[in-house]
This record gives C-alpha cells, sequence and structure tokens, in this order.
C-alpha cells in the first residue's frame, strides 16, 4: 500500500519521518489523477505545477487535495463546471482555500461537478460526466462529484465539497466515503459561487470521520468577509474526538425507515437495521420518531422553490458584463440574452426560470413563502427532537448508485421521501455525516448522522465509534477492486 492510502495521521508520521516527502506524495497524486481522468473525470483542471511545502506539526501540511471548481481559487481556473465560467480565473482564494494554504496543504486540481452546484447526479458538468470508481456504469451522485470520486479512487485522501441539499453526503454514500457538513456558519463560505445562500454550506470529503474531524478544524472559524459564521473555538473536533459514546441517544425517522422496508431495496433496509444494532452494541439508545408524512413529502417541491429562488436572484450577475463568458451582441440586452443562453445547459435555464416564477409578486405567497413555512415546520420538529436526542440516523438513500440512464418515478412515495431527505439538516443548518455502512451488490451503501446545531463534535463521535464498528474497508484500500 502507497503512503497515500493511509490516513492523514499516518500519512504525516511518514512525512515527518522522512519516509516519503511533500513532492513524492504530490507526484503520486498527479499520476494517478491522469491515469483516471479518462476512466472516472474527477477533475475539471490537474494542477502539474501545484506547490509544495515544508512540512509542519499540523497534520495537513504537505498532503494534497482537492477541491470543487466553485471555491474561489486565485490564478487557477474556476469554473463551477459551468460554459459561462469557462474562463473564468479569480484573483482571490476563498477563506477555507487560504485557511488551507495557511496549513501547507497542496491542492493539486479543481474537481468536476453538477453545473454551478444545481444537480444531484455528477452528470452535467461542462467537461463531461464524472463516473463511479466502484462501478464505471453507475453514478457518482452530485453536485460533489468530482470530489467524491477522487477521494473514492485514491487520488488524493481529501477533497472539499459545498451541500446545498445532499451535495456531500450522497455522492459519498453512493461512492464509499465519508462525507462531513457542519454547523452552518462553522466553515466561511466567503469565495463559494452561491447557490442557495441559506442551504449552501462548505464541507469534505475523506476516508476516514477522523480525517474529516482534522479539515474541518482547519477551515473552520469566525470570518469577516462572511457574516453568518460565529466564533467556534469551543467546537474542537480532534480534540475532542472519542469513540466512546455510551448513553448517547439517537432516533431514527420511522417513516422513511418504514418506506424503506416496503420498498424493492430489502438489502438496503436490512443493512440500516443492522447498524442500529451496532449503535445498541456500542452503547447508544435508539428508538423511532415518527414525522407528519405530509410535511416529509413536502421536502423535496419546498427544497425545489427555495433553492431554485435563492439561484434565480445568486446568478443574476452572470449576464456577460460583470461575470460569465460573453457573447456577441448588438446591444446590452442581446449580449445578456445570447451570453444566459449559450453559456447555460437547459437544466439551469429550466431552474432559472423557474426561480423567477415563484419570485414573481404574485407567486410569492403561494409557493416561495409557503416553502419557507414548510421548513420552519420541519426545523422546529426536528430541533424539538433534539433536546430529547443526541442525533437522528437514517439511510443515506433508498438505493446503491443507479447505472446511467435508469429512471426514477418522481413523483412516486419512495422518491418523494428519499429525495431531499437529507436537505433536513440544510434547512436547520445542522451538522450531517454520512459514513459507509457496507455493501450491496457489490457497491457501498451508507448511513447518515445529525444533530443539533454547534454539536458538531458529537455527530463526529457517534459516527465515529460506528465506523469502528462497521469495519468498512475503502475501495483505494482493496486488492480486490
Amino acid at each position: 500500500m502507497h503512503i497515500l492510502d493511509k490516513s492523514l495521521d499516518e500519512i504525516h508520521e511518514a512525512l515527518k519521518s522522512g519516509e516519503v516527502t511533500s513532492k513524492e506524495l504530490l507526484e503520486e497524486s498527479l499520476k494517478r489523477a491522469h491515469a483516471s481522468q479518462d476512466e472516472i473525470n474527477s477533475f475539471v483542471t490537474i494542477c502539474d505545477n501545484a506547490k509544495v511545502y515544508d512540512v509542519e506539526d499540523n497534520v495537513l501540511s504537505g498532503i494534497p487535495y482537492a477541491c470543487k471548481d466553485n471555491l474561489s481559487t486565485r490564478g487557477v481556473l474556476t469554473t463551477a463546471s459551468s460554459n459561462i465560467l469557462n474562463n473564468y480565473v479569480p484573483v482571490f482564494d476563498a477563506t477555507c482555500i487560504k485557511k488551507l494554504k495557511r496549513n501547507k496543504a497542496v491542492m493539486m486540481g479543481k474537481t468536476v461537478m453538477d453545473e454551478l452546484g444545481m444537480g444531484g447526479t455528477g452528470t452535467t458538468g461542462h467537461t463531461g460526466v464524472v463516473k463511479n470508481p466502484w462501478d464505471t456504469s453507475r453514478m457518482t451522485a452530485g453536485s460533489s462529484a468530482g470530489s467524491a470520486a477522487a477521494v473514492s479512487a485514491g487520488i488524493v485522501p481529501y477533497a472539499l465539497g459545498t451541500d446545498t441539499g445532499d451535495s456531500i453526503r450522497k455522492p459519498a454514500g453512493y461512492c464509499g466515503v465519508v462525507g462531513f457538513k457542519p454547523t452552518y456558519g462553522l466553515v466561511s463560505r466567503f469565495g463559494l459561487f452561491a447557490f442557495a445562500s441559506s442551504l449552501d454550506h462548505v464541507g469534505c470529503l475523506t476516508r476516514s470521520v477522523k480525517d474529516a474531524a482534522y479539515v474541518i478544524d482547519a477551515i473552520k472559524g469566525k470570518d469577516e468577509a462572511d457574516m453568518t459564521t460565529f466564533n467556534s473555538r469551543n467546537i474542537q473536533l480532534v480534540d475532542n474526538y472519542t469513540t466512546d459514546v455510551k448513553g448517547k441517544k439517537l432516533f431514527y425517522i420511522k417513516e422513511i425507515v418504514e418506506e424503506l422496508k416496503n420498498s424493492p431495496n430489502k438489502e438496503y433496509y436490512e443493512n440500516f437495521m443492522k447498524v442500529v444494532d451496532y449503535c445498541k452494541e456500542c452503547g447508544m439508545e435508539i428508538v423511532s420518531e415518527s414525522i407528519d408524512e405530509v410535511i416529509l413529502r413536502s421536502l423535496y417541491p419546498s427544497y425545489m422553490a427555495i433553492s431554485c429562488a435563492e439561484a434565480t436572484s445568486n446568478n443574476s450577475n452572470l449576464t456577460g458584463i460583470p461575470f460569465g463568458n460573453r457573447q456577441d451582441g448588438s446591444t446590452t440586452e442581446e449580449i445578456m440574452f445570447n451570453t444566459r443562453t449559450k453559456g447555460f445547459s437547459e437544466l439551469i435555464r429550466r431552474r432559472f426560470v423557474i426561480g423567477s416564477f415563484i419570485l414573481q409578486k404574485e407567486n410569492q405567497e403561494k409557493l416561495f413563502l409557503n416553502a419557507q413555512r414548510i421548513r420552519r415546520l420541519v426545523v422546529d420538529k426536528m430541533t424539538e427532537l433534539y433536546k430529547k436526542y443526541d442525533g437522528c440516523i437514517v439511510p443515506n438513500s433508498e438505493s446503491i448508485a443507479p447505472k446511467f440512464g435508469e429512471k426514477n418515478d418522481a413523483l412516486s412515495d419512495t422518491y418523494l421521501l428519499f429525495a431531499e431527505h437529507l436537505a433536513i439538516s440544510n434547512f436547520g443548518g445542522f451538522p450531517s455525516i454520512t459514513i459507509p455502512s457496507g455493501e450491496v451488490d457489490g457497491m457501498p451503501v451508507a448511513v447518515n448522522i445529525s444533530g443539533p446545531i454547534k454539536h458538531d463534535s458529537d455527530v463526529i463521535n457517534m459516527a465515529a465509534a460506528l465506523e469502528e464498528k462497521i469495519g468498512f474497508i475503502p475501495l483505494n484500500m482493496r486488492g480486490d477492486k
């Protein structure tokens, strides 16, 4: 096994002892990126001229990582996987990138995503489809598709991602890696190309829960450039890391688990119930709690209404005038029309039309404000439950990664329950982590744990205890894959 395939702790010790150099790690990472690009298409940009650093005491120093292509990186092409930004090179770094630079981490590439972060398939980026390293006939999910694939394939030990509805956690589950979305405001969003600002989170994809703790510890903190951030000195994920979670209380949402039980995917249900048993073996109490099914089935339309409305507003500057790959036109209006028509895919144009319709004065009460009311009902219910419990555990999705071309019935009960059930944590800004929980038909499956705001350490520790009990082996550490 190459040192690049080990945990961040182990890689750091190898760097400190001189067993390997940062340059050698970077060279191996770049070699793997180029070798796998035709097969899985993880990267928009591979930074062959990436700068290496001297190794310091901090664990991330000298170790290569990848970054989702919607985070601003000074002097490095940043496209958000959209034609409208296919020549955009920022003049500043996102705050999380600045912090990783201060930690001497080595950015080796920018990863493919669903265009502008809008989508959950990994198929809509302007540079092509991202394929699942476990089985290239299957999806990775999205929008942090390339980041999940790069970590799963062993190209990097960790990658930055962003999560608006499940965009870190769904790909993590499909690709057999860990995906962590911290409390809203724990990590600055300055330098992130906004999709839906009230839902967007910056997080990470890693091979282990502890590695996720290291990454978030490095990039968290108050930022004067992002007024939603807060002082997080009392949230120290690595210092408080433990797998002793005896006495913790978890609940699962009865309606979601019952729907899975009654679906054709019995093995996924059985896997989840096995994890419930693991929770008990770890000394945690776990019970089912009911949430009004009408509210749960309203998650998907409410999420779409809010996110499309916010996306329409946030991306109104992509006109070819201040930003965007400007197209020719004889008037300002014609320039903007041509730029946006040619710059956006059909999916993005459709979402902007929906968002504009929702924001029209005559529609706001019925569509936008009603969606916000659903959001409030969800957040209030979860906040009430979190007064009794330390966390919530649910299946990460209803199936293994689907094959390309497979169709879902978007009006089915199962789809409506599972399409955006992880967005509950985005609605309330709750910390939420996905960990692999086993395999079904040779593909990874996963569970998700969320908790009250600012209780990121509890969420990390409960996930770590389960990770230890489950004993899942990442793809890059398997000789049979």
